[in-house]
């Protein structure tokens, strides 16, 4: 099978990636936290931080424990526990003051703060983060969302934990919960378990699939490899992805669509190193692999969705072009991405 490159490995694809480079997710970060927008590649400090990027970034620096992304991870660390609120949920938005502008977020930030959390309480050596995120999990059973990609964040979180601590309760209760959940919704709702796409779509059957996994349960896993199988399908045209648009599409409604999301296509590359990793079928790391090329030019447009220069990755793919804007959630879905490339050809080398 022809693979990409990635550093030092072939492309024969004709798209070569490089290494995730942090230097926009450095500049990007100040004592407080990671500025949410930018311009260009310009933090606009005016728009403040919020949960979701400092957790989603959590992430990021989870899987890269360097020296350099540990300094880093511990900004977001403490933006995440600041954000807790006495009764265990957390705030989300906060303005560069340093005020909280929200007193509770939505669900789905509540389920990134979760995710965020159980990437640093997985990931060593971390010592004291570790700890305190561990720590923090204790009182993950606050967490209860009817929306399936808040879930879906909860989920991939106490995976981590169950996958490093094992028998740890809580983690296991809100791992077994959230899928349980997802679960219910897939089998009522056939082939997809919403009546549209919307966002973040792959995060659903990856989910799954790390709870079967997780808690050796096939069911999960069978229904997480349905919903991949036809979500590729789905968001497939010609030899490249087509992702669903940030507007969301019907599900028999086909590409191109616009204006496509870098967080669709970090969570595509999850979801299919997952499914490689469940089945040891090669084609599952084809197409994470493709779904990285979606950045470098293989998607609707034929347009570099990624910044060699800043290292960031631009905020959305439309008709004509790209918003050339680097906000933290591209950026990081851009690294996310990268990431998930990188691990995937060291394995093959």
């Amino acid at each position: 099978m022809s693979r990409d490159g990635i550093g030092g490995h072939p492309s024969t694809s004709g798209v070569s990636l490089p290494q995730p480079d942090y230097a926009h997710l450095r500049s990007m970060t100040e004592r407080n936290g990671l500025w949410e927008h930018a311009n260009h590649s310009i933090p606009r400090p005016e728009h403040g931080f919020c949960n979701d990027d400092n957790a989603r970034a959590l992430v990021i620096t989870a899987h890269e424990p360097t020296e350099d992304l540990t300094l880093l991870a511990d900004i977001y660390l403490r933006y995440v526990l600041d954000s807790r609120r006495p009764d265990g949920t957390f705030r989300n938005r906060r303005a560069s003051t340093g005020a909280w502008a929200d007193e509770i977020s939505s669900d789905d930030s509540q389920g990134r703060a979760w995710w965020g959390l159980g990437a640093i309480a997985a990931q060593t050596p971390r010592g004291r983060m570790q700890e305190v995120s561990l720590e923090a999990f204790e009182s993950c059973s606050v967490f209860e969302s009817p929306h399936l990609r808040a879930n879906a964040y909860a989920a991939l979180g106490a995976a981590e934990v169950v996958e490093r601590a094992g028998s740890f309760q809580p983690a296991v209760d809100l791992l077994d919960r959230t899928t349980t959940t997802l679960m219910h919704a897939a089998r009522s709702a056939i082939p997809w378990p919403e009546a549209r796409l919307t966002y973040d779509n792959a995060r659903i059957p990856e989910a799954l699939l790390v709870a079967g996994l997780a808690l050796g349960d096939e069911r999960r896993t069978a229904i997480g490899m349905r919903l991949i199988e036809w979500l590729v399908d789905s968001e497939t045209t010609g030899v490249h992805f087509s992702f669903t648009p940030g507007a969301g599409r019907a599900l028999g409604d086909r590409g191109p669509t616009f204006d496509q999301q870098p967080i669709e296509a970090w969570a595509m590359a999850d979801a299919c190193q997952r499914a490689f990793v469940v089945t040891g079928d090669c084609s599952w790391h084809e197409l994470a692999l493709r779904a990285a090329r979606w950045l470098f030019g293989r998607n609707d447009a034929d347009t570099m969705m990624y910044d060699e220069a800043s290292g960031g990755t631009y905020d959305g793919l439309t008709a004509t072009g790209v918003n050339l804007n680097q906000g933290a959630e591209s950026t990081l879905a851009g690294l996310g991405v990268l990431q998930a490339a990188a691990s995937l050809l060291s394995r093959s080398s």
